[in-house]
C-alpha cells in the first residue's frame, strides 16, 4: 500500500526517466532552433549592422520558447522509451513479481515529473515571458540593430489614428481611468515625413476627456523642445482600442496577468479569453505529470506477445491526442464558446481519467 517502491528502485527508474528526457529535449531543440534559425536568418542579415552577433541574441530569445512548448513531449517521448526499455529487459516482470503494483512502478516517473512541471512554470514566469517580450519588440522594428532590447512592462501599445501613430508602453485601467503611460505621438504630414512628435509620462482618459501629463514636444527642424505640465489630447481612436492590445499573455507573468483580468473587470470589459489563458498557465506545464500514465501502456504487457510496439503506438497516439484536445479546447475558450475553466482543464481531467481506465484495466 506505499506509494512508492523502494526508495533505491525509485531512485533508479527516476534517474532513468530524467536523463532520456532531457536527451530527447536537447535534441528535438537543437534541431528545430536550427530549422527556426535558417527561416529567420535571412531577415536579421539583411538589416545592416547585424551580424553573427543578431543571430546569437536571436537564438537566446527563441530557445526558451522552444524549450517550453516542447517539454512534455519530450516528457512523453522520455516516459515511452524508458518504460519499453524496462519492458524490453524484464524488469518491469521482476517488479511486479516482488508485489510491486503498476502505479507503483510509475509513481517515480510521476514524481520526477511534478518536479518538472514545477520547474516548467517557473521557468515560463521568470525566463519565457521575458525573452518572448524581447522578440516580440525586437521583430516590430524588423531586426533592427539594437544592442539591448528591453522587456516592456507590458503589453507595448501601437495604435494607428489615421496618418498619427499611438504608442504607450502599456494600458492600465485603475478607478474609472484609463492611464497610457511612457506615451508618444508621431504625427505625420501626408507620406512618411515627420510633422511633430510629442511625449508625455502618461496619458490619462477622465470623464469623457484626455490630458497628457509631463509633456515635450518636438519638432523635426532641429528647434528646442517645448514643455508643458498638462495638454489636452483629443483623438477618434475609442478607448476599447487600447484595452483590447494592452494585454499579450504570452508575454506576462501570471501575476501580472491576474491583475490585468481585475482592471479590465472593473472596466466591464469582456475577459474570458484571458481567463483561460489564465488557467492554462498552469494547467500547460501539468501535462508533464500525465505523460507517465498515458504512457503507461507501454510498460506492461508480456515482451513475447509481439506487441511491444503496439503499445508504444497506442502510448504515442494518447500524447498526442491530449495535445491536440488541449489545443483544441483553448482555442474554444478563447474564442468564448466554452467557459475558461472548462478550455483549460478539460483535456488534462478528461485524459487523466483515460489513462487510469487503461491502466487498471490491463494491469490492476
Amino acid at each position: 500500500m506505499r506509494l512508492f517502491p523502494s526508495s533505491t528502485l525509485a531512485r533508479y527508474l527516476g534517474q532513468m526517466f530524467v536523463v532520456r528526457v532531457l536527451a530527447f529535449l536537447i535534441g528535438l531543440v537543437m534541431v528545430l532552433q536550427t530549422l527556426d534559425l535558417l527561416s529567420e536568418s535571412d531577415k536579421i542579415l539583411a538589416v545592416d549592422g547585424n551580424g553573427y552577433g543578431a543571430l546569437a541574441h536571436y537564438v537566446s530569445l527563441r530557445m526558451p520558447q522552444l524549450i517550453s512548448q516542447f517539454l512534455p513531449f519530450s516528457v512523453l517521448l522520455g516516459t515511452l522509451v524508458t518504460l519499453a526499455t524496462l519492458n524490453q529487459n524484464s524488469e518491469v516482470v521482476v517488479m511486479r513479481a516482488a508485489g510491486i503494483s503498476a502505479h507503483q512502478v510509475l509513481m517515480p516517473l510521476v514524481a520526477a515529473a511534478g518536479l518538472i512541471s514545477a520547474g516548467h512554470f517557473l521557468f515560463n514566469e521568470t525566463v519565457v515571458v521575458q525573452s518572448t517580450a524581447r522578440l516580440q519588440a525586437w521583430e516590430r522594428v524588423d531586426y533592427a540593430p539594437r544592442s539591448v532590447i528591453q522587456p516592456p512592462e507590458g503589453q507595448e501599445i501601437w495604435v494607428a489614428d489615421g496618418d498619427t501613430i499611438i504608442h504607450a508602453r502599456e494600458a492600465i485601467q485603475r478607478q474609472g481611468q484609463l492611464i497610457l503611460p511612457g506615451f508618444e505621438l508621431f504625427e505625420r504630414q501626408e507620406g512618411s515625413h515627420l510633422r511633430r512628435i510629442t511625449t508625455a509620462e502618461k496619458a490619462v482618459y477622465a470623464n469623457g476627456a484626455w490630458t497628457l501629463h509631463s509633456v515635450r514636444v518636438y519638432s523635426p527642424t532641429g528647434e528646442p523642445a517645448t514643455a508643458q505640465d498638462t495638454l489636452p489630447w483629443r483623438t477618434n481612436v475609442q478607448t476599447d482600442r487600447f484595452l483590447a492590445v494592452a494585454v499579450d499573455p504570452a508575454t506576462v507573468s501570471y501575476t501580472r496577468l491576474r491583475q490585468a483580468i481585475r482592471e479590465l473587470s472593473e472596466g466591464g470589459r469582456p475577459t474570458e479569453s484571458l481567463v483561460a489563458s489564465l488557467y492554462h498557465k498552469i494547467s500547460g506545464p501539468f501535462s508533464s505529470m500525465l505523460m507517465p500514465l498515458l504512457a503507461a501502456v507501454s510498460a506492461f504487457g508480456v515482451v513475447r506477445s509481439g506487441k511491444l510496439f503496439v503499445r508504444i503506438v497506442i502510448g504515442m497516439a494518447l500524447g498526442f491526442g491530449y495535445f491536440v484536445a488541449d489545443n483544441f479546447m483553448l482555442a474554444m475558450g478563447q474564442f468564448g464558446s466554452v467557459p475558461p475553466f472548462l478550455a483549460a482543464w478539460a483535456a488534462p481531467l478528461l485524459f487523466l481519467c483515460i489513462g487510469e481506465s487503461v491502466l487498471f484495466r490491463t494491469e490492476e
